[in-house]
């Protein structure tokens, strides 16, 4: 596409300010969905206007569906049409087994890795059907397949269940013109260990791994980035896996 504008969710840190700065330099407008750190989404934002690119932060809950009303109109006010989305945002909860886990922790991971993504996967459907053309990039996990016993069976659950949106909303949406994948990240080196409660977990990691370490963030936003852009044309359906080897 000639001018992309392309929301990502969650992209304040790690993993998300990876891809953002990644479109960014490859010319994105880009829409910085993020919960809390202002300052952090702002730096993202700074970063991507260093590197060529447009951008705008907007703070919401994904998991609300006014705030993803309010994160596509800011979108196309701001930057124009939304020809792409990235569902990044994503929780896990404390690690532990699934025994241990509260309620609230439980609803909480739902709501924003399965219900937030289905929001808004659905209004960038009815902004990007009309229009004929689009893409869509869910970041889903290697967890969907592993299931992550004794760290957080529900989180992987979660994933499994958008790697089955990724492939149902490709057929669905295809006829019209956007294109629908996936990216399953395995071991990635951000701070999202740490707000686990463990942050030496990914480097612990490296020895079950073909590879023999964790990934980097900037790895995963430049499968995002493929799957956006016209050279993966005739992708969609797919999950791809970034995970090393597991």
């Amino acid at each position: 596409m000639s001018s992309w504008v392309t929301v990502v969710t969650g992209g304040s840190r790690g993993i998300g300010a990876a891809i953002c700065r990644r479109l960014g330099a490859e010319g994105h407008g880009v829409v910085i969905g993020y919960m809390r750190d202002a300052d952090a989404a702002e730096k993202v934002a700074e970063d991507v206007r260093e590197a060529g690119g447009r951008a705008v932060t907007v703070r919401g809950d994904t998991s609300v569906e006014a705030d993803v009303e309010r994160l596509f109109e800011v979108a196309e006010g701001e930057l124009g049409p939304v020809t792409g989305l990235v569902n990044n945002a994503g929780v896990t909860g404390p690690l532990g087994s699934l025994a241990d886990a509260a309620t609230a922790d439980l609803r909480r991971v739902v709501d924003v890795n399965l219900l937030g993504v289905l929001l808004c996967s659905r209004r960038a459907a009815q902004l990007m059907a009309p229009r004929g053309a689009g893409a869509v990039v869910n970041v889903s996990s290697a967890a969907a397949t592993l299931g992550s016993p004794g760290d957080y069976v529900h989180y992987a659950a979660t994933k499994a269940a958008v790697d089955a949106l990724t492939v149902g909303l490709a057929k669905e949406l295809g006829p019209s013109g956007i294109r629908v994948n996936a990216v399953a990240p395995g071991m990635i080196d951000t701070e999202m260990h740490a707000a686990m409660g463990d942050p030496g977990r990914a480097h612990r990691a490296a020895a079950g791994i073909p590879l023999r370490r964790p990934g980097r963030a900037e790895e995963i936003a430049g499968a995002v980035a493929w799957l956006l852009s016209e050279e993966a044309g005739y992708a969609t359906g797919a999950v791809l896996r970034v995970a090393g080897g597991r």
